[in-house]
């Protein structure tokens, strides 16, 4: 199957045209005209997952590995030395990021990752219902996302209305209608904002909130009759407890 059915195919599931102005979404390594009989689905892209994928394979990530504006590759810096591997095998990669964060990742952490249902959706975000002591709600969402603790800003003892958003939200926190925040990457400043305008956190990784992205994507592409393998990346970070 060439690499163009296959981006027919994702567009349909999760549009492109639906990704934020700033992101890199779409095919980034590669040629639409390849045939493609191997994919492969990951979060990230690192060394020791292209090392370990066959020859001609279609790698579909989350994130994309070029995201800002390449001035130059240069193979012994990232990501150029990955693209330089990648081209050697002949390791095409679709991404697919914001466009899947909002048809897709965000429903699936809030309905089968949380178990709650969702009651309202705002683009990036979704709104789920819990009514539950705050201490509860936190380590239930920790022991979901098997985090090692729950990193919160607490500023009432219930949580009523959920906001949920996977990777980094923060950007979005002053249109947040809720009492509570789940996201990732939440920063000392972005606490004291939080704080400042009474919103309590609980930090839910970047890494573990997204990490789902190939469980789902795996279920929609077995009807292509092709080879469809998971091959994450690992977290670039080490809890040591």
């Amino acid at each position: 199957m060439k690499i163009s059915e296959i981006y027919e195919y994702l567009d349909e599931l999760s549009p492109f045209e639906i990704q934020e102005s700033w992101d890199n979404s779409g095919l980034l390594v590669g040629d639409f005209s390849q045939d493609i009989d191997k994919i492969a689905l990951s979060i990230d892209v690192d060394e020791n997952l292209i090392d370990s994928l066959e020859e001609n394979t279609l790698l579909i990530t989350h994130h994309p590995i070029i995201f800002g504006g390449l001035k130059q590759l240069e193979f012994s810096k990232y990501p150029a030395n990955l693209i330089q591997k990648m081209i050697k095998k002949n390791i095409s990669n679709i991404a697919m990021h914001t466009n899947f964060d909002q048809t897709h990742l965000n429903n699936f952490v809030a309905t089968e990752v949380l178990g709650y249902e969702i009651s309202d959706k705002d683009g990036f975000v979704a709104y789920i219902d819990v009514d539950e002591d705050f201490d509860v709600f936190a380590k239930k969402v920790s022991f979901a996302f098997e985090l090692p603790h729950a990193r919160c800003v607490k500023t009432s003892e219930r949580v009523k209305r959920v906001a949920l958003t996977t990777g980094s939200g923060c950007s979005l926190m002053r249109s947040i209608e809720a009492d509570c925040f789940l996201t990732g990457d939440v920063k000392y400043h972005d606490a004291m904002e939080a704080k400042s305008i009474n919103l309590s956190l609980i930090d839910i990784g970047h890494y573990e909130s997204e990490h789902f992205f190939a469980q789902i994507l795996q279920k929609h592409l077995k009807n292509l009759g092709l080879k469809v393998i998971i091959a994450s990346s690992e977290n670039p970070f080490t809890y040591i407890y």
